[in-house]
């Protein structure tokens, strides 16, 4: 058995999506950015954390009881929006997400996509980077965009796969990815563990 460590649900979805079994076990970390770490440094420290943290848990709670459970392995993931080496995470209130939105309005940004899988063998990790590119926004838009709910929960305040995909003029890289999840990288460290079938591009 897979556990999920984040209470996503776009997380579960996707690996539903692909047909991945799994249990929620959310992780509980400090999420902050350390100073002078690069932004891929920092989505790359924390999906292994929370793999890595929830895995500690599971085991210190009681080993004898995960090895009944089947749990073979924890899954950790962790996606940044990043402008101008800013890094936006989810917003903290209606006005926030309105300044996010405004900051990427007309640019193009990154969208860095790391996950990590803990097992027996150790922790491994892979990492994902997109770039968008926004079309030009006008007040009302935001406005609009902003008075929903979508926006709450989501790095960079918005959704991809929700209202804000109309406001995408391009993108370059993994559209599950800018979701919370890529699943090519994600697919090839579960072929790896041998928690899927071997797929394509999965590592030998």
């Amino acid at each position: 058995m897979l556990i999920l460590a984040s209470a996503s649900p776009r997380r579960t979805q996707l690996l539903q999506q692909i047909g991945v079994e799994h249990r929620v076990v959310p992780a509980d970390i400090d999420e902050r950015r350390r100073p002078h770490e690069s932004v891929e440094q920092c989505v790359v420290r924390l999906c292994r954390a929370k793999a890595a943290q929830v895995w500690q848990r599971l085991q210190a709670n009681d080993a004898q009881k995960l090895a009944q459970s089947r749990v073979s392995a924890v899954l950790g993931a962790d996606t940044v929006v990043a402008v101008d080496d800013q890094l936006l995470g989810k917003p903290r209130d209606r006005d926030h997400a309105l300044a996010m939105l405004r900051q990427l309005s007309g640019r193009t940004h990154q969208v860095l996509s790391a996950v990590a899988l803990m097992d027996a063998r150790g922790l491994q990790h892979d990492l994902s980077i997109s770039e968008v590119r926004f079309r030009a926004l006008s007040a009302d838009e935001c406005a609009a965009y902003c008075s929903s709910d979508e926006p709450l929960d989501k790095a960079g305040g918005y959704a991809i796969q929700g209202r804000a995909a109309l406001f995408i003029e391009r993108l370059t890289g993994s559209y599950s990815g800018v979701m919370g999840l890529p699943l090519y990288e994600t697919g090839r460290l579960l072929a790896d563990a041998g928690l899927i079938a071997a797929a394509a591009g999965a590592r030998s």
